[in-house]
């Protein structure tokens, strides 16, 4: 089971990186264009959250019951405080995951609620912000704790 949810939340991230950068294109482009919020404003910053939010539940469901690096370093934290492979499972991705969802749901709340003119602009930060959060944190090859672009 840990193996095909884990492919899932591999290659759940492409549609998560999609799905946010099409949505910061669209606040990009609309705050330098000037031009007017619309329905595919408002969709792209709705998927970029909800394949986010999918992606999140993945995660911690891998994080709590079915990893186990995680649950290797729940069982000696200190230990794993020492070691940056189990560190970055166990404190670093998650965080910094948490983090860019946050901000992705702060974005499109309150770019959402923003007055006409600054829609796009609040768009655009947030969800550069909650992206750039996001591809800091995913173990990237390379890294010590790296894995593949595309897991089979």
């Amino acid at each position: 089971m840990y193996s095909t949810v884990l492919l899932l939340h591999s290659w759940l991230r492409w549609a998560v990186i999609l799905a946010g950068l099409f949505a910061l294109v669209r606040g990009m482009g609309g705050w330098s264009g000037v031009r007017a919020w619309t329905r595919v404003d408002e969709r792209a910053g709705f998927w970029f959250v909800a394949t986010l939010d999918l992606q999140v539940l993945i995660g911690l469901v891998l994080y709590f019951f079915l990893s186990p690096l995680t649950t290797g370093a729940f069982e000696d934290f200190g230990g794993a405080m020492r070691n940056s492979v189990l560190r970055f499972w166990a404190v670093e991705h998650t965080f910094g995951m948490i983090v860019g969802a946050a901000l992705a749901h702060i974005g499109r709340v309150r770019s959402r609620r923003a007055p006409a003119a600054r829609k796009h602009r609040t768009a655009a930060i947030f969800y550069g912000l909650a992206l750039l959060a996001i591809l800091v944190s995913i173990p990237w090859p390379g890294m010590p704790a790296g894995r593949a672009l595309f897991g089979w």
